[in-house]
């Protein structure tokens, strides 16, 4: 495995190198069925071999390398490393504001945003979540401002910091990015003085670093995505563990997550126990069908003991196999489906594909007349196919982007809503997973990140082309 060092030189050395939703009660032509048999097609074309093996891409499209771990900012830090979740958002007709998560642990000091740079001042130290040893735990977020028609980084900071492993996460319709901690580590250890294992909300716009407070009411556990239904304001939450739930979380107060609410987690009502989705025992469950959903409200959301996944689990929860990522898809007018990714389900632990559809009633006390349903869309068990989906984004030509997280080649693959896949792009080097993509909004331009070697990349090409 080459060195992140050599990794960054080749990717400075590249970086002007040109590569080559529906509710449960809608009708059931929008949007399509799940596909049965998935199939391989040939979507954009070949992979071109990239000469300075930063990325293989098709025939027309092009990347640009934003930044590498290290890179100094304005802020006078440097770019923290393990880039992970992120979201573009629209500044103006040019600009965008990406914010971008850094998913660092406790042993990764030495690759946060102070590592080859000054020492935190009192601002950091007191807008930081967590200190270790006077300095702000490595987790964070970067806010990068983009212009689109230039293809420039105008600037970049720091937007969050003294968290940890801030893995993904998800923009909310107002403007702000929650980023989710994806561990549960507790004050006193490490040299740490908080619980760690919430959401936090982080404005779009600004030039400084925010102050960080915790969304307690969310719960603490191994979050990984976060997605909010635009048409009811309640956010949807994975979690990245073998025995992880999903959740909803409805706010008291719409667009005031800090202010409380009621977190549940999905059961079946076909079931009083809780039901396994991964189709790995005695449970099964077929691709196509939909399930009633009925939502159990949790207590202790704090969850001192980590134990909030068994508490509803005892409840009669249904347990996905690694929650990573979610989506929102609005493809008909007034209708939502959420996209929910189980990385290691399926027969094979090859991954699977759910969409939830939410009631119409959704998170109301008519909720039980047209309870929302659960289906499980695609279960490909080909590794030729997919393996061990993580992220994922909807394309502008509306298929479903997926980011593998696999230990063979590292590949971003497209997903037809026929249920069809095909390879948009390889990590050469095979030793890094994409993380983080995310379409600027005019829909011509591809975020997303190599994690473990510490680069942010544009890619340029033929999106809205369909497959």
């Amino acid at each position: 495995m080459p060195s992140r060092r050599n990794f960054c030189k080749g990717l400075m050395a590249g970086l002007a190198l040109p590569a080559a939703a529906a509710r449960a009660d809608s009708p059931l032509a929008a949007p399509p069925k799940a596909a049965a048999s998935p199939q391989a097609v040939e979507g954009f074309g070949a992979l071109l071999p990239d000469p300075k093996q930063v990325i293989d891409l098709p025939a027309g499209f092009s990347y640009q390398i934003l930044s590498v771990t290290g890179q100094k900012m304005a802020d006078g830090l440097s770019v923290p490393g393990w880039p992970d979740g992120m979201h573009a958002f629209a500044l103006d007709e040019h600009r965008v504001s990406i914010l971008c998560n850094h998913e660092l642990d406790v042993s990764q000091q030495d690759m946060s945003a102070w590592q080859g740079s000054r020492p935190p001042n009192a601002a950091e130290k007191k807008f930081s979540y967590d200190l270790m040893a006077e300095q702000p735990a490595p987790g964070a977020v970067r806010r990068i401002i983009y212009d689109v028609k230039k293809a420039a980084v105008v600037q970049q900071h720091l937007a969050l910091a003294g968290t940890l492993r801030n893995c993904s996460g998800g923009p909310t319709p107002w403007g702000s990015w929650i980023s989710c901690e994806e561990t549960t580590r507790r004050a006193g250890q490490h040299g740490l003085n908080q619980h760690h294992g919430f959401g936090f909300e982080v404005p779009a716009k600004g030039k400084v670093l925010s102050v960080a407070r915790p969304l307690k009411a969310m719960g603490r556990f191994f979050h990984e995505s976060a997605v909010v239904d635009p048409s009811t304001g309640i956010v949807y939450m994975s979690e990245d563990r073998a025995d992880g739930l999903f959740y909803r979380f409805i706010p008291r107060q719409p667009k005031k997550l800090d202010q409380g609410g009621r977190l549940q987690a999905l059961a079946l009502r076909s079931s009083d126990r809780s039901v396994a989705t991964g189709n790995q025992g005695a449970s099964d469950i077929p691709v196509g069908k939909r399930f009633a959903v009925r939502w159990l409200d949790l207590a202790d959301v704090e969850s001192a003991d980590d134990s909030l996944r068994y508490q509803g689990e005892s409840a009669g929860a249904a347990v996905f196999v690694r929650g990573e990522g979610l989506a929102v898809d609005e493809t008909v007018k007034r209708h939502t489906a959420i996209w929910i990714v189980a990385s290691t389900g399926g027969r094979k632990g090859l991954g699977q594909l759910f969409r939830y559809f939410p009631s119409k009633y959704e998170g109301g006390f008519r909720e039980q007349q047209a309870p929302g349903k659960l289906e499980l869309f695609s279960e490909p068990n080909d590794g030729q196919l997919i393996r061990n989906a993580d992220n994922l984004a909807l394309m502008p030509n509306g298929d479903i982007l997926l980011c593998e997280d696999h230990y063979g080649v590292q590949r971003l693959v497209g997903m037809t809503r026929a249920g069809q896949f095909y390879v948009l792009a390889a990590n050469p080097r095979k030793a890094s997973e994409f993380t983080g993509p995310t379409f600027s909004p005019d829909g011509s331009t591809l975020f997303v990140n190599m994690q473990q070697q510490g680069g942010t990349l544009a890619i340029r090409g033929p999106w809205s082309r369909a497959v």
